[in-house]
């Protein structure tokens, strides 16, 4: 496990429960608008040894609600699953931010996940004007149709998953046009929650401010339960 950094404490990784953040090294793709373009290279090394990480998860026992895996792609880490497993030996809900590089990884940790949230850039066909990266865009929807199908299986459970779909929109790289048939299409494959997020250049790549920001007004809000706009 490669591991890029530690919130300690943070109330804003899952909306609605206090939790540390572990950030993980590597993406593949290079999006423009990235807020941790450092976390890219996969290559580089981790800032800390995972068995530090545990015995911060121990001491914290009983004070978090739960551990949240960012990244960088935290999927891309061959130890996820491992980790995700301790983590819930030590009683703590877990958390997953992604962007859906990987479905088939994905899939293999969803049933030990509590709440994901989940990066949908764009339509799929224009992936790769967001992501820098090919076909990209197959991959991220094949991960949104798997984490809704988990959503629906576990509905009335002891553990429902808690799914946060994101779109974070620079006006480059998406109009109101795009962006609202976009949320047509994730009302259609049955997304309940989608959060809009205006892209601030704090911490990017790109620190010009954008030329035209986006109406948002073309917003499917009759179908979609809930669309929060950051």
């Amino acid at each position: 496990m490669r591991v890029a950094g530690l919130a300690r404490f943070s109330s804003v990784d899952w909306p609605g429960r206090i939790v540390a953040t572990v950030f993980l090294q590597g993406c593949p793709w290079d999006c423009r608008y990235c807020h941790n373009p450092d976390l890219i290279a996969p290559r580089t090394p981790g800032a800390m040894p995972w068995p530090e990480v545990e015995s911060f998860l121990a001491a914290r026992v009983g004070l978090l609600d739960g551990v949240v895996f960012s990244g960088g792609e935290p999927t891309m880490q061959a130890g996820l699953r491992a980790a995700i497993s301790r983590v819930r030996e030590f009683g703590f809900a877990v958390g997953l931010q992604t962007g859906g590089a990987f479905p088939t990884r994905l899939a293999r940790v969803l049933p030990d996940v509590d709440g994901i949230g989940l990066d949908v850039k764009a339509a799929a066909v224009d992936y790769a004007g967001v992501t820098g990266r090919g076909p990209s865009g197959r991959a991220a929807f094949a991960s949104l149709d798997l984490v809704l199908a988990a959503q629906r299986a576990r509905d009335g459970s002891s553990r429902p998953l808690d799914v946060e779909v994101r779109t974070t929109v620079h006006p480059d790289l998406i109009d109101d046009q795009r962006l609202g048939a976009l949320g047509a299409e994730l009302a259609s494959r049955g997304v309940r929650r989608w959060a809009v997020q205006r892209f601030r250049p704090t911490g990017t790549r790109c620190g010009a401010p954008v030329r035209a920001p986006l109406r948002l007004d073309r917003l499917p809000y009759d179908a979609i339960e809930c669309i929060e706009v950051r």
